[in-house]
């Protein structure tokens, strides 16, 4: 079907299609596209998201995937009432010498000149908000509960639990507070093109594509603490040697300021993975899913201690030189 829409709306025709990352490419003459369907995307997002790829291919990404405009010379194309975009990549040989840390702070001083306005796309400075509206939507679900039975184990292990994250969340919330009384910002803390979750797997593919679709404007501390959450629920035995090296490796390219140091911790303090987790479990109808979930959510509270002392310890362990506030209670 995407090999007629390319033929058809973009005269291109595919000489072979490969599975790369979570999608289905498509080869011809040396090029790669793929096609997103975007009936449910907003026309201001996809317009942020053309301005940001542009600006980074323009300033020599070239891993960054660009949107290709269509036979009619539109971006956006109706085929059978479902609206699609396609995107094109140039096509790379592996890279065998990765440096994760390195790539995402040349990613990030990139993006840091975009000239565009970002408005639906920006999360700088909403983390607060972002997390209250989520905090207060979990609440309403916890109470609801409360008044009846639990009817499943994930139930009781919510139920007993979220009080414990609430106040983890609160705290977080008020961390982010104090560090923006607190802190001056440097020159690294400009807003630039991040992702909605960075992780060590999203550049993993041999062709280390750059997809629009995962990014959002924000302050860079927002990937450099999502591949170390990442990181950490992934193997946290592992985690020291893994997390100094991408710090490193980071830092070799864009020092981290105090602010930057304070809102990694803070993002780190707020529980996005227990949050992740029961979100999904009462928004999916798979049971082999919720299964998989209540093991999830069943480790997370075991090894609660474990993070609180992760969380305890993170500025030792990101070899942070600056007195930093930590959060009592821990």
């Amino acid at each position: 079907m995407f090999t007629d829409i390319l033929e058809k709306y973009f005269d291109i025709k595919a000489d072979q299609s490969i599975r790369i990352g979570r999608q289905t490419r498509f080869f011809s003459n040396g090029l790669l596209y793929t096609i997103v369907s975007v009936t449910h995307v907003e026309q201001e997002v996809l317009i942020e998201l053309y301005e940001m790829s542009e600006h980074m291919a323009k300033h020599s990404d070239k891993k960054v995937s660009r949107f290709v405009a269509g036979k009619d010379g539109k971006y956006l194309i109706t085929d059978e009432n479902e609206d699609y975009v396609a995107l094109q990549n140039q096509f790379h040989a592996a890279n065998r010498n990765r440096k994760i840390g390195r790539q995402l702070a040349r990613f990030h001083n990139r993006g840091k000149s975009l000239q565009a306005t970002i408005t639906t796309l920006n999360r700088a400075g909403e983390w607060k908000d972002y997390w209250a509206v989520r905090l207060d939507q979990m609440e309403k679900v916890w109470a609801g509960l409360l008044h009846e039975p639990p009817r499943e184990e994930f139930d009781k292990m919510f139920i007993e639990s979220f009080p414990y994250y609430m106040g983890l969340s609160e705290n977080a919330i008020q961390y982010v507070t104090d560090t923006e009384l607190d802190e001056q910002l440097h020159r690294f803390d400009y807003g630039t093109i991040c992702h909605e979750r960075f992780y060590d797997e999203l550049w993993k593919d041999e062709q280390e594509i750059r997809n629009p679709f995962d990014w959002v404007f924000d302050h860079p501390s927002r990937d450099i603490s999502e591949w170390i959450r990442d990181r950490y629920f992934r193997s946290s035995r592992t985690l020291y040697p893994d997390m100094t090296k991408f710090l490193n490796e980071y830092q070799s390219l864009s020092p981290i300021s105090p602010f930057a140091w304070r809102l990694i911790y803070a993002r780190l303090l707020f529980p996005l993975h227990y949050f992740a987790c029961v979100e999904e479990y009462y928004n999916t109808n798979s049971q082999s899913r919720k299964k998989h979930l209540e093991e999830t959510l069943a480790r997370y509270l075991r090894d609660t201690q474990d993070y609180e002392r992760f969380l305890r310890s993170f500025y030792s362990m990101a070899g942070v030189k600056q007195k930093l506030p930590a959060v009592d209670w821990l």
